[in-house]
């Protein structure tokens, strides 16, 4: 069976295609089940639409909700469409997206730290002119954030983990215990992380989170499920089928994703 939990479109700025062709995308790739999850708006933000071309509008947020929803009764029998979103992490926010979050028939909510220390995890000059020491603490100041989003209870799964490295691949090599520490976390809060497969259009290439991750997830309990964070419709599934060859070279039995925010086991 066949699913991706992490695909966007045209309404946060920076994927082009509608939902439609997402799922078209998924029928014609042979998935059992699609979900879209696009990025959900700067709730604590004043204005409508806080930077364009990264999230959608606070007014548009009901429009994708009834989009996905009549688009589910539309392919049902053909692929089952799960009404899901990206939601970023703001530890002082958490009860505005709880609230906007409440009355929404979400499948699922994916939790991402896409802004660290004020500025986003995808900063080419993140690491530039920084120390070894610094550069510890700017991961571990991430790391501290993914723990705070599994201890939050507002997620079913955590979008890619070390995304850090999309623009710095030398971040996987920046040795600190808040990784392991985190994984505990997540292992012990019951909820999944991601692989995403959308590293290798980034200087990181492969995929998040990296192999001596995932062998540690293992290890936790830590379950796995599978996005290919599509911005184009001719990326949906992508990879899907070496995911799951990875997984079980690991020494998984399974992969998740979930259905009215239940988890659904799938065997690899």
């Amino acid at each position: 069976m066949k699913f991706d939990l992490h695909t966007h479109h045209y309404r946060c700025g920076h994927a082009s295609g509608e939902i439609r062709n997402y799922i078209e995308a998924g029928v014609e790739r042979g998935l059992s089940v699609i979900g879209i999850s696009d990025h959900s708006p700067f709730f604590w933000s004043e204005e409508d639409q806080y930077k364009p071309g990264i999230a959608m509008a606070k007014s548009d947020f009901q429009n994708y909700i009834n989009e996905v929803l009549a688009l589910k009764e539309e392919y049902e029998g053909k692929i089952d469409v799960l009404l899901g979103i990206e939601s970023d992490f703001f530890p002082e926010h958490i009860e505005i997206y709880k609230q906007a979050y409440e009355k929404v028939p979400f499948d699922y909510i994916i939790g991402s730290v896409h802004f660290s220390g004020g500025k986003s995890i995808f900063d080419k000059t993140l690491f530039h002119e920084t120390d070894k020491k610094r550069k510890v603490e700017i991961k571990e100041e991430y790391y501290g954030l993914i723990m705070e989003s599994a201890r939050s209870g507002m997620f079913q799964i955590l979008g890619h983990i070390d995304a850090m490295k999309g623009f710095y691949p030398a971040f996987s090599e920046i040795a600190t215990p808040e990784v392991e520490t985190a994984l505990k976390v997540i292992g012990e809060c019951g909820i999944a992380i991601e692989v995403n497969t959308s590293a290798k259009n980034k200087d990181a290439e492969g995929w998040y989170p990296s192999d001596d991750i995932l062998e540690k997830a293992l290890y936790y309990g830590v379950d796995i499920s599978f996005g290919s964070d599509s911005h184009v419709p001719e990326r949906v599934g992508d990879e899907f089928e070496l995911v799951c060859k990875k997984l079980k070279e690991i020494g998984f039995q399974r992969m998740v994703y979930y259905k009215k925010k239940q988890k659904q086991i799938v065997k690899i």
